[in-house]
């Protein structure tokens, strides 16, 4: 807890009046009890209180000055306003970017990167009838924009389940010089020609029905995979009134899927295999979803309310955030996975924080006048 900013966590708490009437179970006990709900896998709300109740002399020095109950918890969460940990989570976030702005990815580009998608957490209907976007279930998208120096997410956003993902490049402001890597869903030439407009490029997969013309044809290397690169304009209607420039389009052969994708990019001075390898990239928003999802505590939720549903979410990404940021400052040369691991079963323990993260090297020494008897002596 010593790594977060408390001044930054109180103005966003002051901004929406999180602890207006409130006596003794502040917002940030609620924020301590839920962010150890998460980095210790709870499974409800009597399990936290159970597990904090074990250790309740230690609660104190963590930062807990309320009386932790189940029943307090469940209306903290159903009450106080989820955009207090949104707007805490942006604070994280900018100060992680900070951190990990010198780290390089697979790719040696001096341009940031960005791999944007979205991800659907599936609910019960029954439990959660707000949340509805089919006839026989229920359900929220989590969408985000992760920057892949340190795949720190930089933007993200919680909508219902049936808004579709290119919607929010409605909500991205696009930045001068940045990539922006995205999967076909994200085919909007209305959109992308606002990115054009903006100075940012964009990468992204061509649908089957996009009807273009070819202008003329860079050379490629076909041992690298690039089967054409090609510098196009659109020929439909509504395309070219929508995106009147040019645009580039790398066609790729996966040598281990054997399939052909076709790539369209505004970016026309880098390589094409480099375009190739950018959308390669865009995996890393995949693996982050699958890591969240699989790590953290968003699948079962503590709560019924759209509020509490949202309040957990965003709980867990600054849970995420916050051992990243742990994780540069210490220097620690451990994967997310394994600190969290650590963590799970060190939490109350009174150590420096990190020792728990240093594997021991001692050594055990015999002696010449060991009195152990050998087995296997003659």
């Amino acid at each position: 807890m010593d790594f977060l900013p408390r001044h930054k966590f109180r103005q966003c708490v002051d901004r929406y009046q999180g602890n207006y009437r409130v006596r003794s179970f502040t917002c940030l006990d609620q924020f301590i009890c839920m962010a150890f709900a998460q980095l210790t896998y709870r499974d409800s709300l009597r399990d936290i209180e159970c597990c904090l109740h074990a250790v309740h002399e230690k609660l104190y020095h963590v930062g807990i000055r309320g009386n932790v109950s189940r029943s307090t918890l469940a209306d903290a969460n159903e009450k106080r306003d989820w955009r207090i940990y949104s707007d805490f989570a942006q604070v994280l976030i900018h100060e992680a970017r900070q951190l990990y702005a010198d780290d390089d990815f697979s790719l040696e580009l001096k341009e940031t990167v960005y791999a944007l998608d979205a991800s659907t957490i599936d609910l019960c209907l029954s439990v959660f009838p707000w949340a509805r976007f089919r006839k026989t279930k229920a359900g929220v998208k989590l969408h985000t924009l992760l920057d892949l120096r340190g795949n720190i997410p930089s933007f993200v956003t919680i909508t219902d389940a049936k808004v579709h993902d290119v919607n929010i490049l409605d909500q991205l402001i696009p930045e001068t010089g940045a990539i922006y890597v995205m999967h076909r869903a994200y085919l909007d030439f209305d959109r992308l020609y606002t990115m054009e407009q903006c100075s940012a490029f964009f990468v992204t997969r061509t649908k089957t029905n996009t009807n273009f013309r070819r202008l003329y044809s860079n050379r490629v290397d076909k041992s690298t995979g690039v089967q054409c690169d090609q510098i196009i304009v659109l020929t439909g209607f509504y395309a070219r009134k929508s995106y009147p420039e040019k645009l580039r389009r790398v066609r790729f052969l996966d040598s281990e899927t054997g399939k052909r994708l076709h790539f369209l990019t505004n970016q026309f001075t880098l390589p094409s295999v480099t375009i190739a390898d950018l959308y390669r990239c865009r995996w890393q928003v995949e693996l982050f979803f699958k890591w969240i999802k699989q790590h953290l505590r968003i699948k079962a939720f503590y709560g019924t309310s759209e509020n509490a549903v949202k309040t957990q979410i965003w709980i867990a990404i600054t849970t995420y955030v916050l051992v990243a940021i742990m994780k540069k400052r210490l220097k620690l040369d451990l994967s997310l996975y394994t600190i969290l691991q650590i963590l799970s079963i060190s939490l109350f323990e009174k150590k420096p924080i990190v020792q728990a993260f240093t594997r021991p090297s001692y050594t055990t020494e015999i002696a010449a006048d060991c009195i152990q008897l050998n087995l296997f002596g003659s």
